[in-house]
């Protein structure tokens, strides 16, 4: 699994498909692809692609990455909208039938160093799925019927609303931020835009505003587009490079303000993006790491800085539907370490082409897979699954019940079945966090997108075994998405309402839970139990938000809903930033680590007195 190879296979499964694409230009004629199948290409695009992208008109498709209306002929990186890998723009593409054949099948083999994750190894579905690109270009295959009205896109060129204004420009440490979920605005009362962050260098005079006494360095520069982070009982700082399928060791200095090594780990895994030391304490036997669709785990002794063998496979496959959409997984595990906790994202914005059942259909496929789940593509899916396991940390029996759909033993207790649905309706858990005071499995999750700026927000919450959350259905409780009005009416009365709810498409992707009371860097102790989440980033938004850490306040263990900017200044102005903040991890020392996949590096935030 860690050959050259095969890591460069999958390796070329990157961001979203044709992430990469640009257009600009006029579309060349082109003959049929001989044996393909336009619209089986259709539902293959839907499924693979559909979460960030759209291929023809009124398609449902996503914004968050550009679309591919009549894309050939045009050139690639193209499109000013949207903020291009630099080994794109330097590949000089026109996308034709045979270049895109080729970029398809291995991404990152025709463009060494794109941000292209999904790749079609499959010959007859990635000729299909060109087949409807052309069927588009030339104007044979017709438009989409739209399933739901939505306003259509506005650029980031465009007028902004009136009466609002550029929020992120009043962030500042302290500043403190609660949504009043009594107060959102209805669906679409804005247009829904297409405002994506171009990453820019960072300026000379930029700086990153902390509170007094806190300073922020770079770690190190030597990741590539680093991820989530985890610290091994030596304090060796594990790092997932998702992109490049690969783990990383770095290695602190003997003062902890750098790293003074950086090793890889493991390469060749399918966009791994969580991690977890089992058992829990000083001397933890394995690191298991979350695939785009299955769990493995590597053979690990404290202080290792390369695997000391193959990974072994713990879950074969998380979801039947397997990839697509979103495709990065967390993994916790619970307190006693008998149970563990994965997350699976969503495969669409808001399941637009999930089928429709009657309210017999779907109380009977309730009664199977748990309240409010999803079906079709994104069955297994928008959930936190849960694996009862052995004392050695593998499962109690194979995951052939979750494999075939099914949820046996729920919502009993956690023991006998080999996987189940823990909690439903978290449309892309991004990241999962055991607070430690408690012992609660918590969720931070990025909501769904194209309702107007400001809806609908983002959160992080405790997650209650047999909870629904409302995805796709209903968000914030009983507020109903009316691209699926009057579908599951049965539903209303049931879905819970997240604990600290944040800024619409602020992008969380982390919450680490601050617990360090000593150390040389340790924070001031009214710190100690507080939460630090991190925001990504907005693009579906026309007033930037998020590229940022906020502190998310608890009493006494318990989430306040309030939460406050703590690290901010990525933004240069309303259409520029020149960071995109992931993941914050607590070292050993008490300062922070925080990635960052846009400028690939690692900062450290200490303080001192």
């Amino acid at each position: 699994m860690q050959t050259r190879s095969i890591g460069a296979e999958r390796t070329a499964r990157r961001a979203s498909f044709v992430a990469a694409v640009g257009f600009a230009g006029t579309v060349l004629a082109a003959a049929p692809v001989l044996g393909a199948d336009a619209t089986a290409g259709r539902r293959i695009f839907q499924q693979q692609c559909a979460l960030c992208h759209s291929a023809q008109p009124n398609d449902n498709g996503g914004a968050q990455g550009p679309n591919l209306f009549r894309v050939f002929g045009r050139r690639a990186a193209a499109d000013p909208a949207f903020s291009y890998t630099r080994a794109l723009r330097a590949a000089h593409l026109t996308w034709d039938a045979a270049t895109l054949d080729r970029f398809l099948s291995s991404p990152g083999a025709l463009v060494p160093g794109t941000a292209m994750v999904i790749s079609l190894p499959d010959d007859q579905q990635r000729q299909n799925v060109i087949a409807y690109f052309q069927a588009v270009a030339q104007g044979t295959f017709q438009a989409a019927t739209p399933r739901a009205p939505r306003l259509p896109a506005r650029s980031a060129g465009a007028a902004k609303p009136a009466g609002e204004s550029a929020d992120w420009k009043l962030d500042a440490p302290g500043r403190v931020h609660r949504i009043d979920l009594a107060k959102l605005p209805a669906p679409f009362a804005t247009q829904s835009a297409a405002n994506f962050p171009q990453l820019v260098p960072r300026p000379a005079d930029a700086r990153l505003a902390v509170p007094k006494g806190f300073r922020v360095a770079v770690f190190t520069r030597d990741v590539d587009a680093p991820r989530e982070l985890r610290v091994a009982p030596n304090g060796d700082v594990f790092v997932t490079e998702t992109q490049r399928g690969r783990v990383k060791v770095m290695r602190p200095s003997q003062d902890g303000t750098r790293a003074a090594s950086v090793t890889v780990f493991a390469q060749g895994l399918d966009l791994p993006s969580g991690m977890a030391f089992y058992p829990a304490g000083a001397r933890p036997r394995w690191l298991y790491v979350a695939e785009n669709n299955r769990v493995v785990r590597y053979p690990y002794h404290v202080g290792d800085l390369t695997a000391r063998g193959l990974p072994q496979i713990i879950v074969p496959q998380l979801s039947p539907t397997g990839g697509g959409g979103h495709f990065t997984r967390d993994v916790v595990f619970s307190a006693d370490g008998r149970h563990m906790f994965v997350s699976v994202g969503s495969q669409s914005n808001v399941a637009e082409d999930m089928s429709r059942k009657t309210p017999e259909q779907a109380r009977a496929w309730d009664t199977q897979h748990g309240l409010g789940s999803s079906w079709d593509t994104n069955t297994n899916r928008a959930a936190v699954l849960v694996f009862d396991l052995a004392a050695d940390g593998t499962p109690l029996a194979s995951s052939a019940a979750l494999e075939s759909g099914g949820r046996e033993g729920f919502p009993g207790a956690l023991s006998g079945a080999p996987a189940r649905v823990f909690a439903d309706g978290l449309r892309n858990c991004a990241g999962l966090t055991i607070q430690p005071q408690t012992g609660q499995l918590w969720c931070t999750v990025n909501e769904r997108d194209l309702l107007g700026d400001n809806l609908v927000p983002d959160y992080s919450t405790r997650v209650q075994q047999g909870g629904f959350y409302g995805w796709p259905w209903y968000y914030m409780g009983d507020h109903q998405d009316p691209r699926h009005a009057g579908e599951r009416p049965d539903l209303a009365g049931h879905v819970l309402v997240p604990d600290v709810p944040y800024q619409s498409h602020s992008a969380p992707l982390n919450l680490t839970f601050y617990t360090a009371s000593k150390g040389r860097s340790a924070f001031p102790r009214d710190y100690v139990g507080d939460g630090f989440a991190v925001l990504h980033g907005s693009w579906n938004r026309a007033f930037r938000t998020g590229h940022k850490i906020v502190r998310v306040r608890m009493h006494d263990g318990t989430p306040t809903g309030e939460y406050d900017d703590f690290l901010v200044g990525f933004i240069v102005d309303d259409g520029n930033a020149w960071g995109r903040p992931v993941a914050v991890t607590e070292a050993t020392d008490g300062s922070l680590l925080l990635t960052d996949d846009g400028a690939n590096l690692v900062y450290r935030i200490s303080y001192s007195r």
